[in-house]
């Protein structure tokens, strides 16, 4: 059976990656957001539920079977082993849900996965090429106080640097996306459909 070409974006928090995702969906590309995804898998999926209640405990999920976000990250965010069993859980089911998803879209030339954290394509993953979409730093910053206001500088910071670092990114990266408003983004992704679009012909 014929595969999409699987293509990675990734980039750091305020870089612009899920602009760059809208416009390839704009484009007629799937998008799977992995992220969003495996929210939606911890308030839907029976089998992850059993399995989060069973590393957590029943507090994590409220009486009417919502996932109890906030309580959980004070449940981890401390402990890192803790951390490691609940991604145990969560990535296994996010990976066969990705799986199936490919398999629903195998008549498309490529498809787009969108996640914060990724490795190189081919590194245990199905990935054919990853793009980064980056930023300089004092723009990223610019851009989240805009988008959320509700967050410190202090916070801000404290995010970008739990995240790994721009020349970590740009070591996994096949394609690099500048979107330092200097350079026009749009021109860019074209490109880099028509590259994609003409590779899944070959």
């Amino acid at each position: 059976m014929k595969h999409p070409l699987q293509i990675g974006v990734t980039g750091g928090i305020g870089s612009g990656k899920s602009m760059v995702c809208r416009v390839f969906k704009a484009l007629g590309v799937p998008v799977y957001e992995a992220d969003e995804r495996a929210k939606w898998l911890t308030e839907h999926d029976p089998i992850l539920k059993a399995d989060i209640v069973r590393v957590l405990g029943p507090l994590a999920y409220d009486t009417r079977g919502r996932y109890n976000r906030a309580w959980v990250a004070t449940q981890v965010f401390a402990d890192p082993a803790r951390l490691a069993q609940l991604n145990a859980v969560i990535h296994p089911r996010v990976l066969s849900d990705t799986v199936a998803w490919v398999g629903q879209h195998a008549s498309q030339p490529y498809v787009i996965k969108e996640a914060a954290l990724m490795r190189a394509a081919g590194d245990g993953n199905s990935l054919d090429k990853v793009i980064v979409v980056q930023a300089p730093v004092a723009v990223r910053i610019e851009r989240i106080r805009q988008r959320d206001p509700h967050r410190s500088d202090d916070e801000i910071q404290h995010i970008i640097r739990r995240q790994i670092s721009d020349d970590e990114r740009r070591q996994l990266a096949d394609y690099v996306l500048d979107n330092d408003e200097s350079r026009l983004l749009l021109p860019q992704i074209l490109s880099l459909h028509a590259v994609f679009s003409a590779q899944s012909a070959v």
